[in-house]
């Protein structure tokens, strides 16, 4: 099995992004690989296949550490991927989260990457707009497919939250 797909997980993240992530995987009969992104922290060098050393953004903790994946969100998505006869795998990403998660497609030659939309509140939107949306992103710089997995979709009869009243 060579081919991948590539989902960005987060904590707390609603189960659908991985659960449709799963599905392209099993259909495309590719590996999923989990990948989670802490934006806290900067690459020092690449270890190779997704692993790391990293340093954080402050000065507070400057020891290098080699990247480790949640455990807490490794628990969840065993509970969501084991036993679907599915390949999967984690990877601990850091640095600008867009960046990170199509670096990681260029390494592995990712058939896709999927990633969910933020919850529509005003202050996810904010921080969107300051931030950047990791999707808009990844979409004007992969040469690569990138699905996104609407969260909580807004009616068409609703304002969107950045949208004047």
């Amino acid at each position: 099995m060579s081919a991948c797909v590539i989902v960005g997980v987060v904590p707390g993240q609603p189960d659908t992004v991985v659960q449709q992530a799963a599905m392209f995987a099993a259909r495309f009969n590719a590996e999923l690989v989990c990948a989670s992104v802490d934006a806290g922290q900067y690459q020092v060098y690449d270890l190779g296949y997704g692993t790391m050393t990293s340093l954080p953004f402050t000065a507070d903790s400057p020891e290098r550490a080699e990247e480790r994946f949640d455990p807490d969100l490794a628990a969840r998505l065993a509970a969501l991927l084991d036993g679907r006869g599915l390949t999967w795998s984690t990877r601990a990403l850091v640095g600008n989260p867009a960046q990170a998660l199509g670096d990681l497609a260029d390494t592995l030659n990712a058939a896709m990457i999927v990633v969910g939309t933020r919850e529509a509140t005003l202050r996810a939107s904010l921080q969107e707009f300051i931030n950047g949306s990791v999707a808009v992103q990844l979409a004007h710089r992969q040469h690569r497919p990138v699905v996104v997995i609407p969260l909580a979709p807004v009616p068409s009869d609703q304002a969107l939250p950045w949208d004047p009243a």
